[in-house]
């Protein structure tokens, strides 16, 4: 199959023979797709390994053959994204997320236009921890596995913002007393709902529910950027 001008960004690359590069791509149409980047490693290679930084929207030609693709051109199809420091962290851990969660050749045309719009925020220095929360919700969302957070599992009554919650992934929120492990406010389970940012115990609890509904999905294995952010924080 022949796919021109795929709108696509590179996830992942490493080493493939001895002059080329075996990628992880997520394209608008196909999902997750293995590319083949063949000679990009030579020097005088007419398409340039620099050119397939992550990051960077791109335009790709494509001959996809059973599970592997072969990478035929590419060209930029907008700006370059410029993700220095704690944003190029938080970039290689949503292109990890992707990679870890997402079949290959399994089109999610929503999960790409939430990776472009998490990438244009996090370039243009909006809270890094609210917009890595909005992502994984999206993604879960976007894969089938989206959160429940307006009501109660096993009730089936609406989220009191005023009570404590935990989250059990095959539940949803369940109430719970504020002291126990992982306690959630029921306005930042709202909030999380509506897309409205709340505050930094708010952002600091949802992010302990995301890696226990992230951890879960992944059959409880843990993501090596989730270690790699920890220790960079470690170190301020």
């Amino acid at each position: 199959m022949q796919l021109l001008q795929q709108p696509a960004y590179v996830l992942h690359a490493r080493p493939y023979r001895e002059t080329s590069l075996l990628l992880e791509c997520l394209t608008l149409e196909h999902g997750r797709i293995g590319v083949v980047a063949r000679g990009v490693r030579r020097e005088r290679a007419k398409l340039q390994r620099s050119q397939l930084e992550p990051f960077q929207p791109l335009a790709m030609d494509l001959l996809l053959r059973g599970e592997l693709a072969t990478l035929q051109g590419a060209e930029h199809a907008g700006a370059p994204q410029r993700l220095g420091g704690d944003a190029g962290l938080a970039g290689l851990y949503l292109n990890e997320l992707v990679v870890r969660l997402t079949g290959r050749q399994d089109p999610h045309p929503e999960l790409f236009q939430a990776y472009a719009a998490t990438l244009a925020r996090m370039a243009g220095g909006e809270p890094l921890a609210w917009t890595l929360r909005r992502f994984e919700r999206d993604l879960l969302d976007a894969i089938g596995y989206g959160l429940q957070l307006d009501y109660e599992g096993e009730s089936g009554e609406a989220v009191d913002p005023d009570r404590h919650y935990r989250y059990r992934v095959e539940v949803g929120p369940t109430a719970c007393r504020a002291d126990l492990p992982h306690a959630l406010r029921g306005s930042d389970l709202l909030a999380l709902a509506a897309d409205l940012m709340p505050d930094a115990a708010g952002l600091s609890a949802l992010r302990a529910m995301m890696r226990e509904v992230i951890r879960f999905h992944l059959g409880g294995a843990e993501l090596r950027a989730w270690h790699v952010l920890s220790a960079a924080l470690s170190r301020r």
